[in-house]
């Protein structure tokens, strides 16, 4: 007797990659907001979920390389290239006085050195890299080679409606600026085969934006 190898078709790819996109956009919108979760502990959930659904992921049959979890070493290449960008950009924001008042023109966390070592690095970057670029990336490639891309930024985008109304910026605009700059962190990933590539420009500009922040928050002698 013959045994037949069971390929998942087409339809049951996009529904599965649809379906993890939509979870993950009510992840962040719905669920997490209702756990009413101070920002450790909001950080401890992302982080949760994303390595808790990148594991689940992997043992369901997705391939590390799949995943981006091999050729780290092109991802730390390209990723540490990309990363001088913000930094520099950054840099030279802070050397023009309106521009640094304008960034100054918050107030500094209290928690900012708690917030720059910890809560970006894993509640963010961890969370989301793996989320979207590892995970939800294999899904939707699997699916479709022309539209995955675009799924995963989409969703992406969508992903910040929540915390941009909390923060008080535009919600559209946010939406926006996040699925273009997914649009980037996907390239990255494709072009390298690594999530370490995105994972390191996506760092660079969180915590990059946010160190230049309480450097420009610091009163100057």
């Amino acid at each position: 007797m013959t045994s037949r190898v069971v390929v998942p078709s087409c339809t049951a790819l996009t529904c599965t990659a649809a379906g993890c996109a939509a979870a993950l956009v009510a992840w962040n919108n719905v669920v997490l907001p209702a756990m009413d979760l101070g920002p450790r502990g909001r950080a401890a959930a992302n982080a949760g979920f994303g390595v808790a659904l990148a594991a689940a992921t992997r043992a369901a049959g997705v391939s590390a390389a799949e995943l981006g979890w091999r050729r780290a070493g092109q991802g730390l290449r390209w990723g540490t290239a990309s990363a001088a960008l913000p930094v520099a950009a950054y840099t030279v924001m802070l050397a023009v006085p309106p521009v640094r008042r304008r960034m100054a023109a918050g107030a500094r966390r209290a928690d900012h050195t708690e917030w720059v070592f910890v809560h970006i690095p894993f509640g963010t970057v961890l969370a989301e890299e793996l989320l979207f670029r590892s995970v939800l990336y294999a899904l939707a490639r699997r699916a479709s080679r022309r539209w995955h891309r675009a799924l995963t930024s989409v969703a992406f985008g969508l992903w910040h409606v929540v915390p941009a109304r909390r923060a008080g910026d535009s919600v559209p605009g946010t939406v926006v600026l996040t699925a273009l700059s997914g649009v980037v962190f996907d390239e990255l990933r494709r072009r390298t085969g690594s999530v370490v590539a995105p994972m390191l420009l996506h760092l660079a500009i969180n915590a990059g934006g946010a160190v230049a922040v309480g450097i420009a928050t610091m009163p100057r002698r």
